[in-house]
């Protein structure tokens, strides 16, 4: 394959509309913006959630709460997730959780709580611990370090 045969896949493209190219063309005279009104000036239209006047939605709906921007997301896990996810003698960090698919998306911290059993032996360097998840890693032989 050289350079000069490459072409977009077939409908992939189409031609540009041509407005106000005459009558034959489909979209002369008005250009496809019908007969006079605000939407058929030149210049800048309405800008987005404008309702010609009306309250818009962004001012009916009412507000509640407060969103606060400086939280802290913590992701909790379980120790009978790492149980089943992780083999005896596993280091699990985030890295790790991140691939067993125990917690993904956006947040700030790890937190290990304890509910369900353990039995395997695992070194777990995650951001906080509840107590009785402590006592249960290090009960089936592993270590809680925090990081």
């Amino acid at each position: 394959m050289k350079l000069h045969e490459l072409s977009p896949a077939a409908g992939s493209t189409k031609e540009r509309k041509r407005i106000g190219r005459g009558a034959g063309s489909g979209q002369g005279k008005t250009a496809g913006k019908g007969h006079k009104g605000q939407k058929a000036r030149a210049g800048r239209g309405m800008r987005p959630g404008f309702e010609g006047g009306q309250m818009p939605l962004q001012r009916r709906v009412p507000k509640r709460g407060f969103n606060n921007i400086f939280r802290d997301v913590v992701v909790t896990v379980n120790v009978s997730d790492l149980e089943a996810r992780f083999d005896n003698g596993a280091v699990v960090d985030v890295a790790a959780l991140k691939e067993a698919g125990l917690v993904k998306n956006y947040f700030d911290s790890v937190k290990v709580l304890g509910n369900g059993e353990i039995t395997k032996s695992l070194e777990v360097k995650v951001n906080a611990y509840s107590e009785s998840a402590k006592q249960k890693i290090e009960a089936a032989g592993g270590k809680a370090e925090v990081i």
